[in-house]
């Protein structure tokens, strides 16, 4: 017997001490996904909960959902690292991890353009979440949705 390494073809042989560490991880990415899910849902429609109090998107909107998007980033990069758990990471998985955080971070300079200076509206006027800043959210959504997708561990079985 040899110590190579296993070939595509060979199964993978389940660990039963390694799905007692993946599986609680997992859960805990999963919580706080959906938790985030919550918050941003408040933030973006409070009206989905009749709790809208203004007709305009104001900050308080914006940084609600924008720490719901935060939730959502955070614990679906806890769920999929954990599934990566006991194998190595290929660069694909690496460059998701990282499509993610930048997506966010494109996300947050978007829809808060008028707060640091770059919206069209000046910072003593009401925020305004208009359609361009809406469209920047929508492409760092895309592009942390993209992330995660390269994160995805798929291995032949």
């Amino acid at each position: 017997m040899t110590n190579l390494p296993p070939s595509p073809s060979t199964p993978i042989q389940p660990n039963p001490q390694l799905e007692d560490q993946i599986t609680p991880r997992i859960r805990l990415g999963l919580v706080i996904t959906f938790i985030g899910l919550f918050v941003f849902t408040v933030g973006a429609k409070p009206d989905f909960y009749g709790w809208d109090r203004s007709p305009v998107v104001g900050f308080v909107q914006i940084i609600m959902f924008l720490i719901g998007l935060a939730l959502i980033c955070l614990g679906g990069y806890l769920a999929l690292y954990a599934l990566w758990w006991g194998h190595e990471r290929t660069i694909v998985s690496d460059i998701g991890s990282r499509l993610v955080s930048t997506g966010f971070v494109f996300s947050v300079f978007a829809g808060l353009a008028d707060i640091i200076g770059m919206g069209s509206h000046s910072f003593t006027q009401i925020p305004y979440f208009g359609p361009w800043q809406a469209t920047g959210v929508l492409i760092g959504q895309g592009i942390i949705a993209l992330g995660f997708l390269m994160m995805i561990p798929f291995r032949q079985k």
